[in-house]
């Protein structure tokens, strides 16, 4: 293994193994001429050329931090084989310099910052508060969802006088009555496997806040396009709850039993009709796995394509039950990928953390939510995982322990 030699040593091989190890496969291609001595030599500059600008999302920083621990490792180890040699920290030419009373001295000590968990807490804070405010913001919007679905309902069309708008997917399939049980199957399940995979990941809060910032978002767009444009329902076997025609209490109860059950149709508590577009189920299928991959190791493709492929079914499903439109479909799709992308986007660069002319994201209107949440983040979050409330913890990203030196 590489870590077994010294880093002068290395591979090209060994450097991709140490690559790999360290949770950065995503560099192995663009590194793979690169020996140990040439990977010591990186800078921050070539992260900004061909082909490492490709892969950096960060502009290499995370990779550059473990070089710095690379070479202080080297450093380390020469200084220590210099002594053991008999040398007293020798020069480049393997010569000391005498002082003027004939004495050899020791080199002038460098100052050499090691990294340490209190600059990864730095550059990582978890300010739960944050994350508290994020998910009273997800409620809000969730239950403001509920609530005008209530609204729109009362606005629908009786499928008797207004039928079913044409759409092309529903002349090539027939409806199969089985298929939203089996999109909402999926749901539960890449929701259950996001949850459990969250509380594993060390810096939970920050990807927590902004899970329930982006779904939150979601939603809140929801409520507009659903409100503003009411469409008939998509098919004849819709079973609408009556309309209750200005009496709120029980619109009231109506609301509660619907929060209490998730909205799903699977626990009986959606019996509204009208929330067509765009659909909250194929916002829950795409926004969970795309936080799935995007915080699990790249080497864990197989997890990956297993979420997709429940994701990708579930979304499949929703059209062959024939209980959404296509454009219900695609407008949903569209827009949780953008918001999910356009947000890491931003959150990952430091640059676009400030308002300027040259940067178009500032103009959003929950820019400054953004910046609240994003504020003392620096970089981008790395995949670490450790077991909560445990002392000892584990990672699949894991660093170097240093122990303090004694200069004699």
């Amino acid at each position: 293994m590489a870590k077994m030699k010294k880093v002068a040593a290395w591979s090209a091989d060994d450097v991709s193994d140490w690559l790999s190890k360290e949770g950065m496969p995503e560099y192995i291609d663009a590194l793979r001429q690169k020996d140990g001595p040439a990977l010591l030599t990186l800078k921050k500059a070539d992260f900004q050329m061909l082909p490492l600008s490709r892969v950096s999302s960060d502009g290499g920083q995370q990779l550059l931090e473990r070089l710095e621990t690379l070479r202080i490792e080297t450093h380390i180890e020469d200084h220590k084989n210099g002594h053991a040699n008999g040398h007293a920290g020798g020069l480049p030419n393997r010569t000391s310099k005498p002082q003027r009373n004939g004495t050899l001295g020791m080199m002038d000590m460098v100052r050499i910052t090691i990294p340490t968990t209190e600059t990864m807490r730095i550059s990582f804070p978890a300010e739960w508060g944050k994350t508290g405010m994020a998910f009273v913001y997800a409620v809000v919007c969730f239950v403001t969802t509920t609530v005008v679905i209530s609204v729109v309902h009362e606005r629908v069309p009786p499928k008797e006088h207004t039928p079913p708008l044409p759409d092309k997917f529903f002349d090539l399939f027939d409806r199969v009555e089985w298929a939203f049980s089996i999109c909402e199957i999926n749901g539960m399940l890449l929701v259950g496997l996001w949850l459990i995979q969250w509380i594993l990941l060390k810096h939970r809060s920050i990807i927590g806040r902004r899970f329930f910032f982006i779904v939150g978002t979601l939603y809140l767009y929801r409520c507009i396009t659903m409100y503003i444009t009411t469409l008939p329902v998509p098919g004849m076997h819709f079973k609408c709850s009556p309309k209750l025609l200005g009496n709120w209490e029980a619109q009231a109860r109506r609301i509660m039993k619907m929060i209490a059950g998730g909205g799903l149709s699977i626990t009986g508590s959606h019996t509204m009709c009208g929330d067509y577009l765009y659909s909250g189920h194929t916002v829950m299928l795409t926004l969970t796995y795309l936080f799935i991959k995007e915080y699990s190791p790249k080497r864990f493709w197989w997890y990956h394509w297993f979420c997709w492929t429940l994701s990708a079914v579930g979304i499949f499903c929703i059209l062959l039950a024939h209980d959404h439109y296509t454009v219900d479909v695609v407008v949903a799709y569209f827009i949780t990928t953008r918001l999910f992308w356009w947000y890491h986007t931003m959150a990952n660069q430091q640059s676009l953390k400030e308002t300027s002319q040259g940067n178009p994201f500032s103009r959003v209107w929950w820019y400054r939510l953004f910046k609240y949440f994003e504020e003392n983040v620096n970089g981008t979050v790395p995949r670490n995982y450790q077991l909560p409330l445990s002392w000892r913890s584990w990672q699949w990203n894991r660093g170097v322990k240093y122990s303090k030196l004694e200069i004699q």
